[in-house]
């Protein structure tokens, strides 16, 4: 696609409820590598907490408001793997029975967008090093790593901004969040979450960087045991380029 100039930013509603300061980090990050970036106020769920529990007649109308939403923007970008890959991947075949809906998911699909992606391939931006930055760790998150095939762009800018980063022991594996798998089945998602912690901990890094904010409000359950930082990606970045 040709590079946009002026981009939607699509929160979810993790950032909206519970994290404010990813998304104000990512708005400044874009505009730092030279976009303007509105923010649709009309914009809800994207329905992936519906999808997952099996209710698709209620994902399905909140995708239709996405698309309404989100259609006039050459670009919408999130700053989170979850709710991208859920546009990306499950849009299309969610609307088919829609007349028009699947050419018109596809459409959004292709201009849907994680952050560090856009940064990296759309924006071509690479943050200049920090004068100090961090030893970091990153944990790469379900859907993003497997469903959009995304991580080595969250390194890469980590990288460029000047932080060393220790790769923990199986970084690919599950925080233990799951969306819902959390609420449903508690006592396996926070074993899951504390084996994650431990092996982020056993890297002497001073953060903990996620670029997903599910991954990074299950595991800052845990922060009592470990004396690292545990930071979105584009709050860290955010701090570095300032």
């Amino acid at each position: 696609m040709t590079d946009p100039k002026r981009v939607a930013i699509m929160v979810t509603c993790m950032v909206d409820q519970i994290m404010p300061e990813v998304g104000v980090a990512a708005v400044r990050l874009l505009r730092r590598a030279g976009y303007t970036v509105e923010f649709p106020v009309e914009q809800t769920c994207c329905g992936q907490p519906f999808f997952n529990s099996g209710f698709r007649a209620q994902a399905a109308d909140l995708a239709k408001r996405s698309l309404d939403i989100f259609e006039p923007y050459d670009a919408v970008v999130l700053p989170g793997g979850s709710c991208a890959a859920m546009i990306r991947k499950e849009y299309p075949h969610l609307l088919e029975r829609w007349p028009g809906g699947t050419a018109r998911a596809e459409a959004l699909a292709a201009r849907t967008y994680e952050l560090s992606e856009f940064l990296v391939h759309v924006a071509g931006w690479e943050p200049a090093p920090a004068a100090r930055a961090p030893r970091v760790t990153y944990h790469d998150s379900c859907h993003m790593n497997r469903l959009l095939g995304l991580g080595a762009e969250s390194r890469a800018l980590l990288r460029a901004a000047g932080c060393e980063i220790v790769e923990m022991h199986e970084s690919d594996r599950c925080c233990g969040f799951g969306g819902l798998f959390s609420f449903r089945i508690p006592e396996v998602s926070n074993a899951m979450t504390q084996e994650k912690v431990r092996r982020a901990n056993t890297t002497g890094a001073e953060v903990l960087v996620s670029a997903d904010p599910g991954c990074l409000m299950q595991m800052r359950g845990f922060a009592h045991q470990t004396g690292m930082r545990l930071a979105h990606l584009a709050v860290l970045l955010e701090e570095l380029t300032r």
